[in-house]
């Protein structure tokens, strides 16, 4: 037991080194969705309404229903940043180093999400100070509702990450992966607009968001800063981690080594 909870500071002892030590990574996380917040949903406000829906029990304004989209994004991104970081460690040969401990491969994976995890739920919670001070501000037990949604969240992401990261031989490539999964899932997602507006362009583009994880994600978030528990959304996002997690310890067995990789 001793060994697996050194394993677990070392490794995240090394993230968040490494966190400190890249201070764009902090600001870059909370540029992006303070441009959404800030620049795009002064325009979009006045062409989309908003009817009241769970868990909403008034009429919102279009700032406050993407702020928990704007949650998600950041945790999107992070667990793929996150994720990024094996890929280097992989090229510099630390990769192997850190899968030949006589620990469980699960468990050196695990301590890597939650290391990226704690990361993504910091960067949350400075972007929801920072939208409070421009008037966002959700009820005070949202706050707390919300860190178990985020966990489980930036979980399922982070795996998504990892199981990505497992596929990509070199760093180069990353970045395009990175981009060609982040995009679709944020925008197909209800991140940005409600599954019924959706509906009203396309029942396909509607069906797709349902079933994007992404947007079950956004929804857990959603409904936990109002205290609220979305069980399907629960559901999905639990099953998405699963799934997600057995792929990237399949992606990451050194039985399927291949030229190149460790």
């Amino acid at each position: 037991m001793n060994g697996w909870l050194s394993a677990l500071r070392a490794i995240v002892g090394r993230e968040a080194l490494r966190f400190l030590h890249q201070r764009g990574r902090f600001l870059s996380a909370l540029v992006r969705p303070l441009v959404w917040l800030v620049v795009f949903a002064a325009g979009f406000r006045a062409a989309l309404g908003l009817s009241i829906i769970p868990p909403y029990q008034t009429y919102i304004t279009y700032e406050v229903y993407i702020v928990p989209g704007l949650c998600g994004m950041i945790q999107l991104f992070n667990g793929m940043q996150s994720s990024l970081s094996l890929v280097y460690d992989r090229e510099m040969g630390s990769m192997r180093l850190l899968m030949t401990s006589p620990l469980p491969r699960w468990w050196l994976l695990f301590c890597k999400l939650k290391a990226g995890v704690a990361v993504s739920i910091l960067q949350v919670y400075a972007f929801l100070a920072i939208a409070a001070g421009f008037g966002i501000v959700l009820p005070p037990l949202g706050y707390l509702w919300a860190f178990p949604a985020l966990i489980l969240s930036g979980l399922m992401l982070g795996a998504l990450g990892l199981f990505i990261s497992s596929t990509v031989r070199q760093l180069e490539n990353f970045a395009g992966v990175m981009n060609f999964v982040i995009f679709p899932m944020f925008f197909l997602s209800t991140a940005l607009y409600p599954l019924w507006k959706m509906a009203e362009s396309s029942r396909l583009l509607r069906d797709i968001c349902a079933l994007n994880p992404f947007t079950h994600a956004v929804e857990l978030i959603r409904f936990a800063l109002y205290q609220s528990l979305n069980g399907w959304a629960l559901l999905w996002v639990a099953s998405g981690f699963l799934v997600f997690f057995l792929l990237a310890l399949w992606g990451y067995d050194p039985a399927r080594s291949r030229p190149g990789r460790d």
